[in-house]
């Protein structure tokens, strides 16, 4: 099969990129011919305002290319992860001109929510979930913190849900878990179009035993990460167990504040993926209390696949994706109380903590591995091609 992977890169790199990247490898050890097309954000910068609206709307650059490509390598299926800003729907309509099969990942809500991300003020929030015209991402000036920047995304929302882009142009689309398939459904799309298909670790990292005696963060250092919660937790537990962060982000600096002034807290910054799952090995358990719903990110799966029970906020994907007693723990969102009682709770039972590295494993090799996730994939695809020239 030839496919087309078409992915707009972030300014800041991260767990889509990697998705991105994973599944075009995995989709070429499988014998099919991928093609990737790329965009990247560092053009924004460069771009004025009133262009930049334009492109995010409608890209002809984008359009023309994307025919172009589909022509001349006889593409049948167009799979997209992140079409915002710079790709554009636009992208959508020169696949179906062309008789390809389009495919659309979502690995945030930016269908539903203009910031993406359903969180406003440190808190979950879905007021424009299943609006026509999500005006309240303008007032709350949702996008980058700017009333213009917000009203640009609304703009093209609102644009392709007149038009009825989303549900006349795209074939098929994948969320990463039922929780987020639900959230679309309620959002207006079509049930018979919305599947669900997990993301996956790549290179087994093989399983760990756990003897390091402390607890690990990895992620992106940001307000929807839930880093405030974290080292409020970390103040109270202080060196009943010691926590290792690794990662970057905005708030690297209340981080490095944090070592300095609670005990039991050390930050290593960003480190090579050998380091990271050398460390998850050897964790005790692994930390996640993100605020908003998540995709379904590759840190819950490594961790898994490293044996590493995980700590998470019962909220969205680590709700389902965490099995309390089995394959870790839940704490309320936002309650740094909780957080601190359940990393007692795991402190005080190492043989539950130890069994529950056993299904931790056992539920990543049913679930999450390259195999199980390409055939998966591969169904899909001929559901959006309608089995035609497979």
């Amino acid at each position: 099969m030839n496919i087309l992977v078409a992915h707009n890169y972030y300014q800041q790199t991260g767990g889509e990129e990697q998705v991105f990247l994973a599944e075009c490898n995995l989709l070429e050890n499988y014998g099919h011919q991928v093609y990737r097309y790329i965009l990247n954000n560092d053009q924004i910068e460069t771009t004025p305002p009133l262009e930049l609206l334009g492109k995010t709307i409608w890209n002809r650059d984008v359009y023309r290319e994307m025919r172009s490509l589909i022509q001349q390598h006889h593409i049948q299926i167009v799979h997209f992860h992140n079409t915002f800003p710079l790709i554009s729907p636009a992208a959508y309509y020169a696949a179906k001109a062309e008789g390809a099969g389009v495919v659309q990942t979502f690995h945030n809500y930016r269908l539903l929510c203009p910031n993406a991300l359903f969180l406003r003020d440190g808190k979950i929030c879905e007021d424009c979930l299943g609006k026509a015209i999500p005006w309240q991402g303008i007032e709350h000036n949702c996008y980058r913190g700017s009333k213009s920047a917000s009203a640009a995304v609304v703009t093209m929302l609102t644009t392709h849900r007149l038009l009825q882009t989303w549900n006349r142009q795209v074939d098929a689309y994948i969320a990463l878990t039922d929780f987020a398939r639900d959230k679309f459904i309620q959002g207006g799309l079509s049930p018979e179009k919305v599947f669900v298909k997990p993301n996956f670790v790549d290179l087994d990292p093989g399983v760990g035993e756990g003897k390091g005696g402390y607890a690990l963060f990895v992620g992106r250092l940001s307000v929807e990460k839930g880093i405030d919660v974290l080292l409020d937790a970390w103040a109270q537990i202080g060196t009943k167990i010691p926590l290792k962060i690794l990662g970057d982000g905005l708030l690297a600096s209340e981080v490095s504040k944090a070592t300095k002034n609670l005990p039991g807290i050390e930050w290593l910054g960003r480190r090579p993926m050998d380091d990271v799952y050398a460390l998850m090995q050897n964790a005790q358990f692994l930390i996640f209390p993100s605020k908003w719903y998540e995709g379904l990110p590759r840190t819950l799966i490594e961790s898994f696949a490293c044996g590493t029970p995980v700590i998470a906020a019962n909220l969205g994907a680590m709700s389902s994706f965490v099995t309390p007693y089995e394959t870790g723990l839940h704490f309320q969102p936002g309650n740094s109380d909780d957080l601190v009682t359940q990393v007692e709770w795991a402190i005080a039972h190492p043989e539950l903590l130890s069994n529950m590295r056993h299904k931790a494993r056992t539920d990543f090799e049913v679930k999450y591995t390259p195999e199980n996730n390409y055939w998966q994939m591969l169904d899909i695809y001929r559901l959006a091609i309608g089995e035609r020239s497979i």
